[in-house]
């Protein structure tokens, strides 16, 4: 059966409305699971409410009614009814619900549901549910599902068809997870499961259908992750030795010397390209921590074993400082080094593209222009992103695909929590660089209430006066007649005019043209242009070692991690920096902790964690593709120890 319209009950009407909350199908139904549960399996007693701590008691109870009364007068004349158990005495306030008179009646016994509180010397209930007394209640004395209702959908109407779908449908049901697994778990097989949680029999088979949905969740993620592991391993390429005798000598000639995580990292990356799989590998930091120069490091050994290698970077000034990089870096070799980008001239775009294809040049640094057609390699060898969360999975496919067997390592900012490592990137190699480079400053975060700006202003100018400079950046770029908020361009303006008048200040957004963004990042980089006006868009930008001063305003409207990208904009030389959090007093108790949060850590690991546990996988998962993972039930932070018994499982099994 495929239609919704072979359950009884269903019109036009309610097949719209199943429609528009997702239903399309009897199956579709059996797995809209209950948002919550009203446990009425248990009864309690009106006297419980004398011992409440709280502000009320939900209470299922049975009582007589013994009296009707009313209170007020006209419109606003209200019904109480007096009720009673064995313990103590009520009343249900029947507001806007004075026909309950006819429902009710006195000496009568009857099922009631409700928060209950002592208000003006009594008990009292306003909000109710109830039935008449029996040896089978309908909604009572059993646990009541909870649907999430959309359009014109009514909890009982949602009850009747699922449970007509579970009838017809759910003998049908066949166990995925295998039969040992679900003995060995102490799980309920599929058809039980979907039966209970939508109407359990009492609350342990409710723990224990929850918990087999959830489960079973997990395994078939994880064994889609093991295809995926299987797929790249049936890939299998002839072993290279890559020669590093040149990645060696560069190393030892650093000017300074690279931390135990940067050197682990090479080490790493470098065992991948030997392998006999191509590599598939995530390079992990916070904002400063030295990828970029493992990422070099390690296109070494390629390059001098006849490869190249394809360094893509989001934007144009981005690419161009990772040049300037390259350039120093590689200064007393052969390696031949070439930069691309869409604003390069027709005429020169069509040299590199030339020297490329016939193998002249080693190592080329872009932008998206890597990726079109006419770009093509002679050998590439390996293949680089940086920030790889600005490009889509596509885009990145399209680099590799430009080489045969080409590895692949991918750098981000935005550390991966472990939970996510685990559940989203079993397929991936991750390398971490959790310590810091010496002789960087120290980076101190301050929050500040708005009417106190004038003080952070104060601060800014005598960082300014001794040679620095400063962001400051708003949530919007120009004024919102719906939200009250500083935007960038006015606030822009009034620096510019009223705050800061000798010194010289830009705008940047993201609606300014391209070329004038470059020329102001270039400006603020030569330190030409003392303070910066912007939005979130600086998050991702090049090093101004003099700018040391971040002042984001409005604070409360980012998130956890974009806060963290925005402060590692600073501290990228050995000068102290300073953060300022300016917020309003209005704030939600989620903005209190993500400010908290930013405040008392820089270590970007810690605050990736954070970030998952407030706000969900939902926007860090985008690091791996939109819409990678689904899950109805499961939830990967409350759910961990679940989560790991089903990966053990499916490793245990399909390995």
């Amino acid at each position: 059966m495929s239609s919704l319209k072979s359950l009884k009950g269903i019109g036009p009407a309610s097949l719209k409305n199943l429609k528009e909350a997702g239903i399309f199908s009897p199956d579709d139904l059996l797995y809209y699971y209950p948002r919550a549960y009203d446990y009425r399996d248990k009864l309690n007693k009106l006297a419980e409410v004398y011992s409440s701590t709280g502000t009320g008691v939900n209470l299922n109870t049975i009582c007589y009614v013994t009296d009707f009364s009313y209170f007020g007068y006209g419109p606003k004349k209200t019904l109480k009814v007096a009720v009673s158990d064995d313990s103590a005495e009520g009343s249900l306030v029947c507001f806007g619900r004075n026909f309950l008179r006819n429902a009710f009646r006195e000496g009568e016994k009857y099922f009631i549901s409700g928060t209950f509180s002592l208000r003006f010397g009594e008990i009292q209930c306003s909000n109710f549910e109830f039935e008449p007394y029996s040896e089978s209640p309908v909604n009572f004395m059993k646990i009541i599902p909870v649907y999430p209702l959309t359009g014109e959908l009514t909890m009982g109407f949602l009850k009747k068809i699922i449970h007509q779908a579970i009838e017809v449908r759910g003998k049908y049901l066949e166990n995925i997870i295998p039969d040992t697994l679900l003995e060995k778990n102490s799980l309920l097989s599929r058809p039980d499961a979907v039966k209970n949680i939508h109407f359990p029999e009492n609350r342990e088979i409710l723990d224990k259908a929850v918990r087999t949905i959830k489960y079973e969740e997990f395994f078939l993620f994880q064994k889609s992750m093991l295809d995926l592991k299987k797929e790249k391993e049936a890939r299998s390429r002839k072993e290279r030795k890559l020669k590093r005798t040149l990645q060696e000598k560069t190393i030892i000639s650093l000017p300074f010397k690279l931390t135990e995580d940067q050197i682990k990292a090479v080490e790493e990356i470098y065992i991948d390209g030997n392998s006999s799989l191509p590599m598939s590998r995530i390079l992990q930091g916070d904002v400063g921590c030295g990828k970029t120069i493992v990422g070099f490091l390690s296109a070494l050994p390629y390059i001098e074993s006849g490869y190249q290698t394809a360094f893509m970077a989001p934007t144009e000034l981005l690419a161009k400082q990772h040049l300037e990089s390259a350039s120093r870096l590689f200064s007393g070799t052969d390696i031949k080094i070439a930069f691309i980008s869409g604003k390069l001239p027709e005429s020169k775009k069509k040299l590199v593209r030339e020297a490329l294809e016939k193998g002249e040049i080693d190592l080329i640094i872009g932008t998206h222009s890597l990726l079109s057609e006419p770009v093509k390699f002679k050998n590439l060898g390996f293949a680089i992103v940086d920030e790889q969360h600005k490009f889509g999975v596509a885009q990145r496919s399209a680099l590799t695909g430009k080489g045969d067997e080409t590895d692949f390592l991918m750098m981000t900012a935005t550390p991966i929590p472990r939970t996510l490592q685990m559940t989203f990137f079993g397929d991936i190699s991750i390398s971490t660089i959790r310590s810091m480079p010496a002789g960087r400053g120290l980076i101190k975060t301050h929050t500040v209430l708005q009417e106190n700006i004038q003080k952070v202003y104060d601060w800014v100018g005598r960082e300014i006066e001794n040679g620095f400079q400063a962001y400051f950046v708003y949530p919007l770029v120009e004024e919102s007649e719906h939200l009250n908020l500083k935007n960038a361009e006015s606030m822009y303006a009034h620096l510019e005019k009223d705050i800061f008048p000798e010194y010289k200040c830009a705008l940047l957004h993201s609606r300014v043209p391209e070329e004038e963004k470059e020329a102001v990042m270039s400006g603020f980089s030569k330190g030409e242009i003392k303070i910066l006006a912007a939005t979130s868009v600086v998050e991702v930008g090049i090093d101004v070692p003099k700018a040391t001063c971040m002042v984001i305003e409005h604070a409360e409207r980012f998130g956890l991690t974009a806060l963290h990208q925005l402060r590692g904009r600073i501290g990228r030389s050995s000068y102290p920096s300073y953060t300022f959090l300016v917020f309003t007093s209005e704030m939600t108790e989620d903005a209190k902790a993500r400010l908290r949060i930013i405040k008392d850590t820089t270590d970007g690991f810690k605050i990736a964690e954070e970030d998952l546990r407030l706000r969900g996988p939902g926007d860090i998962t985008g690091l791996r593709q939109s819409g990678f993972a689904d899950f109805r039930l499961a939830d990967i932070i409350e759910d961990q120890v679940i989560l790991e018994k089903a990966r053990e499982d499916a490793i245990e099994f399909y390995s």
